[in-house]
């Protein structure tokens, strides 16, 4: 495909593994699922799932923006929690980073390792509405 770009950033975790932080591809941006490692030390996060999000969040932030994105583009993301007692103290964290309207979302527990939380987005970066004016009235 000619029209896909891969993103990489320093100001994001390098992986060791097939894949790219992020790739663009027409219109869109695609980021890899994220976890709470520190790009200057390679290191996991310490801290509670709040930290975590957080860490998760400044990386697909930075990948985003490495593609010319921002939070305020993504339309959908994809949250892995180790643990879905965590939510209620996930998605304050989580809502911070996005403005209105919100992205949509699927959220689900995984078997993750060493980790508490991965996050992967999809952005959008085409025209803001198209002729798209809203549901039609009662």
């Amino acid at each position: 495909m000619a029209n896909k770009i891969q993103i990489d950033t320093p100001n994001a975790p390098r992986n060791a593994y097939s894949y790219s932080q992020g790739i663009r591809a027409g219109d869109f941006v695609f980021v890899a699922g994220q976890t709470p490692v520190d790009p200057a030390s390679g290191e996991l996060v310490d801290g509670e799932i709040e930290a975590q999000t957080e860490r998760v969040l400044e990386n697909v932030k930075a990948i985003l923006a490495a593609a010319g994105a921002t939070m305020g583009d993504v339309v959908k993301v994809t949250v892995h929690l180790s643990d879905l007692a965590n939510f209620e103290r996930f998605d304050p964290v989580y809502g911070r980073y996005f403005p209105e309207p919100k992205p949509v979302r699927t959220t689900v527990g995984s078997q993750l390792y060493g980790f508490l939380v991965e996050i992967d987005v999809v952005a959008y970066l085409g025209d803001e509405a198209g002729s798209f004016t809203g549901p039609p009235s009662n």
